[in-house]
């Protein structure tokens, strides 16, 4: 494909929660775009539509700044387009968010990306360290999972799986970053977080100057403390940011929500 085509609208083809779930994912793509975390067309994030089986993920080819809610790609865990579209998928793509998917019922969004931050500090022997306030909510909820190549291979799917276990954030050794959360707002805020923290942390490393780790008694609370925000905040706090982000959106890259 060598032009954007026009996707017709689907608001009146889908239902109403379908719909939202598109609205919102394609937000995310917008949001990711204007951060500048996305690596040309080679990312990807999934949104589950709610009492499915089904999820959504990006045509592949499309600049995350292009992504509209009815160019999205609706699959089954088997990776089967489920409507007609004249995208494909990006098969790495599939191997990571179906591997969420499959196992996590609690989680409605994935993401992933590869900054250079984030591949950065997923390419540090010790990973994410504790320096700095966005750490700790990372921290308290972080698994690893080895590099075992482009995502290619469905057997690696059983061991992400095994290593994601119910955290909410991965660093992907050599690869680069991934949320995964109840809705699609609280996984673009802890993608925010997590960035924020490896940004910090390459920054803090290039000074050269000795690093002041968190003390280990607040890092022992970190998990009550991002359990308390939680709550106070009806979720990772995500719904309080969405709507200024889309209001941002609104004005600075309209047409995701056609």
């Amino acid at each position: 494909m060598t032009a954007l085509q026009t996707i017709p609208s689907l608001k009146h083809q889908v239902s109403p929660a379908e719909w939202q779930a598109r609205v919102d994912l394609a937000a995310c793509y917008r949001l990711v775009a204007l951060h500048g975390w996305d690596d040309l067309i080679f990312t990807h994030i999934s949104a589950k539509i709610p009492d499915t089986d089904e999820f959504l993920i990006n045509p592949y080819g499309l600049m995350f700044h292009e992504i509209t809610a009815s160019s999205l790609v609706k699959i089954d865990l088997a990776g089967n387009k489920l409507m007609d579209t004249p995208y494909d998928i990006n098969p790495a793509g599939y191997t990571i968010h179906s591997a969420v998917h499959e196992v996590r019922h609690d989680v409605a969004c994935v993401m992933h990306t590869h900054t250079a931050a984030g591949v950065a500090v997923s390419a540090q022997r010790q990973g994410l360290l504790p320096i700095s306030q966005q750490s700790l909510f990372v921290l308290a909820s972080l698994s690893t999972h080895a590099y075992e190549g482009v995502a290619l291979n469905h057997e690696e799917k059983a061991r992400l799986q095994a290593d994601l276990g119910e955290t909410g954030f991965m660093l992907l050794h050599n690869h680069g970053l991934m949320t995964c959360g109840p809705s699609v707002p609280d996984t673009f805020l802890m993608m925010f977080t997590f960035q924020r923290a490896c940004e910090v942390q390459v920054m803090a490393q290039a000074g050269g100057a000795e690093l002041i780790p968190i003390p280990q008694q607040i890092l022992a609370g970190a998990k009550a403390m991002a359990a308390g925000v939680t709550r106070s905040k009806g979720g990772m706090g995500g719904a309080l940011a969405w709507p200024a982000l889309l209001r941002k959106l609104d004005q600075q890259s309209p047409g995701y929500d056609s």
